[in-house]
């Protein structure tokens, strides 16, 4: 397999997986829908530098030096789940609330769509599993010596498939009908992406568990 192979096949298993629906899906279309466009963007800019620098780990090997330590990866995973829970929490807390959307135009501060990037970062690093995956892939595909300009190449490309794929499903769930209908049956709708949040929680635990 030429090196150029490799990367396109690498890319587009990443592109597949990044698309599965999780938790960065759930909080990237809740940030967009409940709160803006810029905001969901944030998020989703914080979903792609998360992947880059799993990524950027996985080259390094630090990853499956990660796999092999049973223990550590499984607390990695109980902290993961927690922060799940966590979030979980809030948006179940918040859904009675009532809510006033502003509109992109209107502007938004920095800090909040900072604060968006920051739970986007660790909603992505929150799973240690994506790591694995990342690290299986590279171990299937890459060539034993890859060369170097695949090397750098790799974390910008994988940056740019998860924050553009976020980046569409922000701007998808940002539109004014998924907006109205959010604020139509906003109760439910949060408690069903808090309980979603809760359960993926749930499962990392009991991976974790299983792992240890």
């Amino acid at each position: 397999m030429t090196p150029t192979f490799a990367l396109l096949a690498i890319l587009g298993t990443l592109t597949l997986g990044a698309m599965s629906p999780g938790p960065s899906f759930v909080l990237v279309a809740r940030t967009a829908v409940a709160r803006s466009r810029r905001a969901g963007l944030a998020a989703a800019l914080g979903m792609g530098v998360g992947g880059a620098v799993f990524c950027g780990l996985a080259l390094m090997g630090l990853i499956a030096l990660l796999a092999s330590v049973a223990w550590l990866y499984a607390l990695l995973k109980i902290a993961g789940a927690f922060y799940l829970f966590y979030l979980a929490v809030m948006i179940w807390r918040g859904a009675g609330r009532p809510l006033a959307i502003q509109g992109d135009e209107a502007g938004e501060g920095r800090p909040r769509r900072g604060r968006a990037f920051a739970v986007g970062l660790m909603t992505q690093l929150s799973n240690p599993k994506t790591a694995i995956v990342y690290s299986g892939i590279f171990a299937a595909l890459l060539p034993p010596s890859p060369p170097a300009w695949m090397v750098l190449a790799l974390p910008p490309l994988i940056f740019s498939i998860e924050a553009g794929w976020y980046a569409i499903v922000a701007l998808l769930f940002s539109a004014d009908r998924p907006r109205r209908a959010y604020l139509n049956g906003k109760r439910w709708i949060d408690r069903a992406a808090g309980t979603a949040m809760g359960l993926l929680g749930v499962k990392l635990a009991l991976e974790a568990a299983r792992a240890s």
